[in-house]
This record gives C-alpha cells, structure tokens and sequence, in this order.
C-alpha cells in the first residue's frame, strides 16, 4: 500500500518534496514507518525496494530480533533494526522535532527493549495478561500497574526489568506538543479526572498526561 508522500505522518524524517507515492506499514500506520522507508531513505543502507528484498529473503535483517521478510514491516518507537552481518543495531526514537529517527546502538542497549503496559486482564487464577505497547503481550504473576515498563529480553522474551511510573522516575514524553523530550518525574498528580504528570526536563518543568509518557529508567 502506498500513500501519497505530501498526506505521510508528521514523525516520518523524509522530505515533503521528492517521489509521488511512499511505502506504508502494513499495519500500525499511525504510529510507524514501513522498513523500506527507513532503510533506503532515511538510513540509506539499500538503494531499492529489490536490494532491500534480497538482503530480507537472505534473512540478514532483524527487527528486535526476529527476521523479517516483509518489505513494509512497520517500524515503531524503540524498536531495534540489526544488520548482523555488519555488526550494525539501530533504535528508533523520536527527536525533540518530533521526527523518528535511529541511533547506533549496541551491547545491551540493543539486546532488550522497553514497551509500555497499556491494560490488563486476569486469565486465570495466578495469571495476568499485560497488553504493551505495539500490539505485544505477556503473561506474568509479576506485580505491575498499568502505565509502568517492562524491559523485554529480544532474544528469550523475558522481562528484566519492570519500571513503574512514580515519582523520580525518568521518562520519554512520546505524545504531545513535548513529544520528544527526556525528563524526571517530580510529582503527579490528578487535575480534571486525568493524572499529571509534572516533569522537569530539558525544556523546563512541564505538565504531561501521564498517558503521553513512557517510564525508561
């Protein structure tokens, strides 16, 4: 599926000027950007759709550590692209212009992933199904609210780490117009049936909807 390159999302990094038509995910469009977007025109590690596809059916690309063989797999926040033939990991984040856009990263930083907790449900006696953040679930008897992280090994699925949203806590604001920033929780607080947060960051003390916010250490 294609869209026409002036309608693309305002977090896509590429140009307005340029080629009619751009690839879209296959799903989750609002919230990503298709691998032959970001391999050709923002990383530039392929040249074409065909080079893109060889090196996918050879299996030498990996997104959080799973081969992919789909050209417009969609790319979402903290996702992890390796190119093992290369030694190469890239992480999606979003920039304080609201754009996405892919630091090299590597050792642990590129071995786990943080997703944030969006509901749960009780499937049995013990057990809980948490729903995260693009479309993945877990199911743990560990003690998490809605709203906190959860670190997830790539390689076993485990968690290794779940960090709630408290107070002291740093967090990326994902949504919003401070979308982009890195800050520390100072307090929070319910204002109109909604809970604040009240972050101080590079941009100064703001107030974000805790909704907009996703704990990272």
């Amino acid at each position: 599926m294609y869209l026409k390159r002036k309608n693309i999302g305002k977090f896509w990094p590429v140009p307005r000027k340029g080629t009619k038509y751009l690839a879209v995910p296959n799903h989750n469009n609002n919230e990503a950007i298709s691998l032959v977007v970001v391999m050709r025109d923002v990383l530039k590690l392929v040249r074409n759709k065909k080079e893109l596809k060889r090196l996918l059916n050879e299996g030498k690309i990996l997104i959080n550590n799973k081969t992919i063989k789909e050209t417009n797999y969609p790319v979402s926040l903290f996702d992890i692209i390796s190119i093992p033939e290369s030694k190469k990991n890239y992480k999606a984040i979003l920039s304080e212009h609201k754009k996405m856009v892919f630091e090299e990263v590597s050792g642990k930083d590129s071995e786990s992933k943080i997703y944030k907790v969006l509901n749960k449900k009780l499937i049995s006696k013990n057990k809980i199904q948490f729903n995260l953040m693009h479309g993945r679930n877990i199911i743990t008897k560990e003690k998490i609210s809605v709203g906190d992280s959860l670190v997830i090994n790539l390689r076993d699925g485990k968690i290794e780490k779940i960090i709630p949203i408290e107070k002291g806590k740093e967090v990326f604001i994902n949504e919003g117009k401070h979308a982009g920033y890195f800050g520390k929780i100072e307090e929070i607080v319910e204002r109109g049936g909604k809970m604040i947060a009240k972050i101080n960051s590079k941009e100064g003390r703001v107030n974000v909807w805790v909704k907009n916010i996703i704990a990272v250490k």
